[in-house]
């Protein structure tokens, strides 16, 4: 291993045993909850006697994985490398080890969510974290979380790591190498996908993301809304280089098969419908129709592994009947993006897509919202984007891992 962990083991544990609490004093009432605190849920355990009576371990804790294995001779994969618990649900899909059903819940919701500088928002281990760990490698954007990799490669190494000029996360490592505890899988990519299509409950499955060097330029179909901007912050298009490609329509009336098939192939095809108060020859539901046409014209065979994505974007003009045309259609439900401004929604959009982010419940809040008046209200204000920009922006930014894109530096 890179990191030696005997040599800290006593130390280190001595202080996690300090913290555990003195048995009861015969005569005391023992709790009947264990409250597991996380960082950003919490879930309340009720075990009855019987159950107490089997519980050998200490509360969950990432800082005694190191000590369940190096002492306790308990095998990394009976251990939710995220937390601690020793209640495994399944296999962590990156890293040896195990994933309780928390964690795991966890890890689906928020593994896709990216932050506007293209990092991921949370610790690729445990999807959580405050103080975050940064790849330097500029085709990566994984983030780890200090707690994690102190508990799993070293205690200090974080501040290390975290000290050098030029450091490369544990997945971009060539080979497969431990690094204390913590050791990537053979071919996590895969596991990512497989994990992603048997633990989720959600209709849609990913794609296997793929390695940088086999990414290849994004070619991109555009209905009625242009996306330029956004693909062209994110590195995804830059005309000097031939970087991608984008084919932008706002009529579709006569494009045949025929056309989009000379057009393409494509890797994403995106629509939208007219933003609030813009005056339109259609009404709302024809620009998602013929969207949905066109799609079915530039979706690639059902046996295809190519990564292929499609999104529409609805500015709150479908009425509720046209929405649930939507959701039929397209297989699954919208989710909910918007923008507050003095505590009043500036701006709202609904969003169907494949996009990994957008399967994602920590993507947007969903309120119960009656959304004519909450459009009647954005139109009163005024002061809403002509396309929805500032809230499709970051959703764009999980393509980074299936095509070729500029490095960091070039995004503003």
């Amino acid at each position: 291993m890179a990191y030696s962990l005997l040599e800290i083991l006593s130390d280190v544990f001595l202080e996690e045993s300090d913290r555990v609490e003195p048995q009861e004093e015969e005569g005391q009432q023992s709790p009947s909850e264990i409250v597991l605190e996380e960082e950003r849920s919490s879930e309340v355990i009720s075990l009855n006697s019987s159950e107490e009576s089997l519980c050998s371990s200490p509360m969950p804790s990432k800082g005694l994985i190191a000590y369940e294995v190096m002492v306790n001779q308990r095998n990394i994969e009976d251990i939710c490398i995220c937390c601690g618990s020793l209640q495994i649900h399944t296999q962590h899909p990156l890293f040896d080890g195990g994933m309780c059903v928390p964690c795991k819940d966890n890890f689906l919701e928020s593994f896709f969510l990216h932050d506007e500088d293209v990092y991921q928002s949370f610790c690729t281990i445990c999807c959580s974290g405050e103080l975050l760990l940064t790849c330097e490698n500029p085709n990566c954007n994984r983030c780890y979380c200090f707690e994690c990799v102190d508990a799993l490669v070293n205690p200090g190494s974080s501040t290390e790591f975290q000290a050098m000029s030029n450091w490369n996360c544990f997945l971009c490592l060539p080979f497969i190498s431990e690094n204390g505890l913590l050791k990537k899988r053979r071919k996590w990519r895969e596991n990512l996908k497989n994990f992603y299509d048997r633990e989720s409950q959600r209709s849609l499955e990913i794609y296997k993301t793929v390695p940088t060097w086999k990414r290849k330029p994004i070619q991109v179909l555009s209905l009625f809304g242009d996306i330029e901007e956004e693909l062209v912050k994110f590195g995804f298009l830059e005309n000097s280089s031939g970087n991608g490609r984008l084919k932008h329509l706002d009529d579709v009336t006569d494009v045949i098969r025929k056309d989009v098939e000379e057009w393409g192939p494509f890797d994403l095809i995106y629509g939208s419908t007219p933003p609030i108060g813009q005056i339109s020859e259609h009404p709302p539901v024809w620009y998602f129709l013929h969207y949905y046409r066109v799609l079915q014209y530039g979706k690639p065979k059902m046996d295809s592994e190519k990564p292929f994505f499609w999104m529409f974007v609805d500015n709150l003009v479908l009425t509720e009947d046209d929405r649930e045309i939507a959701s039929r259609y397209l297989e699954t439900d919208p989710v909910t993006l918007y923008e507050m401004c003095d505590e009043m929604v500036k701006n709202a959009v609904l969003i169907w897509s494949n996009i990994p982010s957008m399967q994602s419940n920590n993507s947007a809040l969903v309120p119960d919202w009656d959304l004519s008046l909450l459009a009647q209200d954005i139109q009163r204000l005024n002061v809403f984007s002509l396309w929805p920009t500032r809230l499709v922006n970051k959703c764009f930014i999980p393509l980074r891992e299936y095509f070729k894109c500029f490095s960091k530096e070039h995004i503003s």
